[in-house]
C-alpha cells in the first residue's frame, strides 16, 4: 500500500462515461480511502431524444453530481458543447491545468480511437498533455508538475486503427450493484436516452425498483461483451475457472507517452487488479 491517499483523476467526454468504464476502479478507490475526481468535459447536452440542450446541460451536471456522491467522490462537468469537443490548444490548457492543479497519481481516459469523435478528442488531448505538464515554460502561470502520473486508456472494443492492448484487468463482479447506483443517478440516460436509442424504451420499468433491477441487466447484457473479448487476460490473471466466469470487468492499457509504473508502483495504483 502507499505511504500517502492515492489520486485518480478520470477524464471522460461524457457525463456517465467514468463510471461505466471505470467505476469498479473508483469505488475500490474510495473504499481504500483515495482521492477521485471524475470529469466530463463536455455539458452532456446532445443526449437526448427530447429535453431541450439547455434544460438538459443543468440536469446532466446535477446527476453527474449526485453519481460521484454516491461514492464520496467529486464529479465535474465542464462547459464544451457535447458533440462539439475538440483537442484544440484551449482546451489542451484547460486539460494541463486540471491535472497540474490536481496532481493525479493515474489518470484514466478513453484511447484515441473511438466511435464517438467526443472520446478520441479527449484520449488525443491527454495524450498532448501528458509530456507538457512537466515542462515549466509552457502555461507558467501554472507550476508544472515534476513527474507526470500515469495515465491508462478505459476499455473499448474497436480494432481500427488499432485494437486495444490492455495490461491491467480487474475483476467488478463484487461492484456491481455500486456501479448501477452510480449510473441509475443518470436517469436521462439510462432510463431515457439509450433505451430510446437502441429501441427498448417501452422495456423500462415505471417502478423504481424495478427500473433498478431493469439497469443491472441492461449493464451486465453491455459489459459482457468486454470480458468476452479479454476473456483469455481474464483467464490468465485468475484462472481458469473464475476467469471463464466473470462477467464484468474493466480493463486499462498503460498509455506510452506518460510515466510507465514499475511492477511496484503498477499494484499500487489499481489496487486488487491483476496484471496477466
Amino acid at each position: 500500500m502507499p505511504t500517502q491517499p492515492l489520486k485518480l483523476l478520470i477524464l471522460g467526454a461524457h457525463p456517465d462515461d467514468a463510471e461505466y468504464h471505470a467505476g469498479g476502479l473508483a469505488i475500490v478507490y474510495r473504499q481504500l480511502g483515495h482521492t477521485v475526481r471524475m470529469i466530463s468535459l463536455t455539458n452532456g447536452a446532445a443526449g437526448h431524444h427530447q429535453r431541450p440542450p439547455q434544460t438538459l446541460a443543468q440536469i446532466r451536471r446535477a446527476e453527474a453530481a449526485a453519481a460521484g456522491a454516491t461514492i464520496g467522490a467529486e464529479y465535474l462537468t465542464w462547459d464544451i458543447p457535447d458533440g462539439e469537443l475538440m483537442p484544440t490548444l484551449e482546451v489542451r490548457r484547460m486539460v494541463i491545468r486540471e491535472i497540474r492543479t490536481f496532481a493525479p497519481d493515474l489518470v484514466l481516459t478513453h484511447r484515441p480511437y473511438d466511435y464517438h469523435p467526443d472520446h478520441r478528442a479527449v484520449g488525443q488531448l491527454v495524450q498532448d498533455a501528458s509530456y507538457l505538464v512537466t515542462v515549466p515554460n509552457f502555461m507558467p502561470e501554472v507550476p508544472a508538475l515534476y513527474r507526470d502520473p500515469v495515465v491508462a486508456y478505459m476499455a473499448d472494443l474497436f480494432n481500427k486503427p488499432c485494437p486495444m492492448n490492455p495490461q491491467v484487468v480487474l475483476d467488478v463482479t463484487e461492484h456491481i450493484d455500486g456501479i448501477v447506483r452510480m449510473l441509475a443517478c443518470h436517469r436521462t440516460q439510462v432510463f431515457e436516452w439509450l433505451p430510446y436509442e437502441e429501441g427498448v424504451l417501452d422495456s423500462v420499468p415505471a417502478d423504481e425498483q424495478e427500473k433498478i433491477a431493469w439497469l443491472r441487466r441492461w449493464y451486465l447484457e453491455h459489459v459482457r461483451p468486454r470480458a468476452e473479448r479479454f476473456r483469455d487476460l481474464l483467464v490468465a490473471a485468475y484462472g481458469p475457472v473464475r476467469g471463464r466466469q466473470i462477467e464484468a470487468c474493466e480493463v486499462f492499457e498503460i498509455s506510452e507517452y506518460a510515466q510507465r509504473p514499475d511492477t511496484v508502483r503498477r499494484a499500487e495504483l489499481f489496487p486488487t487488479a491483476r496484471f496477466p
